[in-house]
């Protein structure tokens, strides 16, 4: 996974160890060695930890630039509640590697994707309808 190429490139640009990672976080040396070599992914209150070792913002740990890009509005979908693909599994991968290509997109291009996939929704959407 890209996050532990993400993590170990700040830990350089910062002129940090893992060593160092190790004592500002607790966790041991090894686990660092596996996040960063994709062996291992972290989760939400690991990558908070190691945000806070860095001193860098959580965002920064996926997002290359200054600011937080801004997120579009999305129209809110009425079966949200039912919708919970990216919620387990394989599909967390699929879902960080696609949120980290979003996050490298121009907004022109994000709002491109965004808008082919709402237009994809609609004609499936009324091809359920005329079904029914």
């Amino acid at each position: 996974m890209l996050i532990g190429h993400r993590l170990r490139s700040i830990r350089k640009t910062k002129t940090l160890s893992q060593g160092d990672i190790e004592e500002r976080t607790g966790l041991k040396r090894c686990y660092v060695s596996r996040v960063e070599c994709g062996r291992t992914v972290p989760s939400v209150e690991t990558l908070r930890k190691w945000a806070a070792a860095l001193q860098v913002p959580v965002y920064a740990l996926f997002y290359d630039g200054e600011k937080p890009s801004h997120s579009p509005a999305l129209k809110r979908q009425a079966i949200a509640d039912r919708f919970d693909w990216g919620s387990s599994g394989s599909q967390i991968l699929k879902f960080n590697k696609l949120r980290l290509h979003l996050s490298k997109m121009t907004e022109r291009n994000r709002m491109l994707l965004l808008s082919l996939a709402n237009r994809m929704v609609s004609s499936k959407r009324q091809d359920a309808s005329n079904a029914a």
